[in-house]
């Protein structure tokens, strides 16, 4: 699959969730031939909803298009590291591979999944990847400096 072409259209959808006040993430859900299934960014300020990350609203819509809350063979690609919350929604619905443009030092969660793998008893592997996009950089970095500059907390 083509990782830069993805991530650009997950970047994209992070500047929808930008000019809502929200923090810039975008993310997509895509199937073994290539189709998006699902897309979403970050709208938990503009709802005033804790759940309404990217990576919820993308598989959310995935699994309705799909018909079935198995996304098996899909691939999810998000600006930012998965926090534990969309972590938890990744394994739940049997998405094979997370691709990220940016460590979430503070939220990001991907080191649990190399636990996982040595629990004997969990049924369900994925991987990941780790593709460093710059835009995701600047547009996060951008996105709290406004805030700082404002006296905003998120």
């Amino acid at each position: 699959m083509n990782n830069q072409k993805y991530m650009k259209i997950a970047l994209d959808l992070a500047k929808k969730a930008e000019t809502n006040r929200d923090i810039p993430v975008g993310a997509i859900v895509v199937d073994k031939n290539g189709n998006i299934l699902g897309k979403g960014y970050n709208k938990k300020e503009k709802d005033q909803d804790s759940i309404k990350h990217a990576e919820i609203i993308a598989i959310s819509n995935a699994c309705k298009k799909n018909g079935s809350w198995r996304l098996e063979d899909c691939t999810i690609y998000s600006t930012l590291e998965p926090c534990l919350m969309c972590l938890g929604a990744i394994l739940e619905s049997r998405i094979s591979l997370i691709v990220f443009g940016l460590v979430s030092e503070k939220f990001g969660c991907i080191n649990l999944l190399d636990k996982l793998k040595n629990n004997k008893d969990f049924n369900h592997s994925i991987n990941y990847s780790y593709d460093l996009t710059l835009f995701s950089r600047e547009m996060l970095q951008s996105f709290f400096n406004k805030l700082r500059n404002q006296n905003d907390i998120i």
